[in-house]
């Protein structure tokens, strides 16, 4: 990342990577923290608390306390309609965010992390797309799934807002920054034209667009990718949104520019306090960003948790899969990185049991029978596997072999 020596880069790599799990009383204490410029050193105190803030053990930034829950997903369940039958893209996923929370989504792609970002818009197309029977989704105790698309419009950049993977696909190329800018301002905070006008430029300015006046009369394709990125970032903040949905924010973007735009959403959640769910593959993104993680595998969530729990001791074997198949500065020269054998399910005939079980070197018989329940392991910490059920032998404990089985070969596990 940006400004950093090998050093900080290799303390970074070897946090986010899947060690030996780790006693809670032998967790290290950290006194200061690497942000996304690089730079190390002790963090501020919360100015509203006369004792030293709680720092989280990887990236070393303070703890926010938790706020009030203001996003409740219950069983989302979300098919498409197709020539070839029914797509189960998102299957049954639970979360809840709180106030000021930054909550990553990962996984590989087609698990579902966009089409469980754009269901909580309800930006799905009505005619393709499903949405379950017993599906829920709460903002601050309003049923989004019924509420009329009028009634939504209201809520949209206003209260939610989203910014979408590719700018160029997402923005209008036809019309100027500025007029994308104005309009959203002026639909939600109801301000005189002028009035938009100005706050357009200060957002520009505050998202760090030189010349933000001279900015406003131009075309997003006069721009970089980093500042189109930017660009969608001022347009979803302008109203100051309680909930901002980051759908791949760094995608295609150099470290450099990903720093920048890791610090910049830094600073407007501090600035608003706004919420913020992240959707991301790249989990160095996750480990700098993100106060509590949900890895989604085949449209479900197998595991959840704070990043100290899922990076330091990741109990899902999906999840220890993902860990080992992620590069390290400390890693010997010339060892090869572990990838994940085999390929993800069917969703048109998602199998019965875990959708995990082919590419597990775990898999008992019971993996592909029936489908695993979300298990309590503590704290937030929670995981779909038959693995924790107190029947099944223990794999081992490092994790080490997680991804590297043949798929579809049961590991000699099993529940008596």
């Amino acid at each position: 990342m940006w400004g950093r020596s090998r050093r900080q880069k290799a303390e970074l790599s070897a946090a986010a990577a899947p060690p030996a799990p780790v006693r809670e009383d032998a967790l290290p204490e950290r006194a200061g923290g690497i942000g996304a410029s690089g730079r190390t050193g002790t963090l501020p105190e919360r100015a509203d608390s006369g004792s030293p803030a709680q720092r989280d053990e990887l990236s070393g930034r303070p703890v926010r306390p938790p706020g009030e829950v203001i996003l409740e997903v219950d069983d989302l369940r979300v098919s498409f309609r197709t020539h070839g039958g029914q797509v189960q893209a998102v299957r049954g996923v639970s979360f809840s965010l709180r106030q000021g929370e930054t909550l990553a989504v990962v996984g590989e792609s087609g698990c579902g992390k966009s089409v469980t970002a754009r269901s909580l818009m309800r930006l799905l197309p009505e005619h393709s797309s499903e949405l379950g029977a017993g599906s829920s989704i709460r903002w601050k105790g309003r049923e989004l799934t019924r509420l009329k698309e009028k009634e939504l419009r209201k809520l949209r950049g206003a209260e939610i807002a989203m910014i979408f993977q590719d700018a160029m696909t997402a923005l209008n190329p036809t019309l100027t920054i500025g007029e994308q800018l104005i309009e959203g301002i002026a639909l939600h905070r109801k301000v005189p034209r002028s009035e938009a006008r100005r706050l357009a430029v200060d957002m520009l300015e505050l998202v760090g667009i030189p010349s933000p006046e001279a900015r406003m009369k131009q075309y997003l394709g006069e721009f970089s990718g980093g500042m189109r990125q930017r660009i969608m970032i001022a347009i979803a903040a302008s109203c100051s949104p309680s909930l901002l949905i980051a759908d791949e924010p760094t995608t295609a973007l150099d470290v450099t520019i990903q720093a920048q735009i890791l610090d910049l959403f830094r600073m407007l959640q501090e600035r608003t306090g706004a919420a913020i769910v992240l959707i991301t593959h790249d989990l160095g993104v996750v480990a700098e960003t993100a106060d509590r993680v949900c890895v989604m595998y085949a449209g479900e969530i197998v595991e959840s948790g704070t990043v100290t729990e899922l990076f330091r001791r990741p109990q899902h074997p999906y999840t220890q899969g993902l860990l080992a198949a992620l590069p390290r500065l400390d890693r010997e020269r010339g060892r090869s990185l572990v990838p994940i054998p085999g390929t993800p399910p069917d969703l048109f005939a998602p199998p019965p049991g875990c959708a995990f079980a082919a590419r597990c070197p775990h898999a008992m018989e019971v993996c592909r029978l029936h489908r695993p329940q979300m298990a309590e392991l503590g704290g937030t910490h929670a995981v779909a596997c038959w693995l924790q059920d107190p029947r099944a032998a223990r794999p081992p404990a490092s994790g080490a072999g997680a991804g590297t089985g043949t798929p579809g070969e049961p590991a000699r596990t099993a529940i008596g």
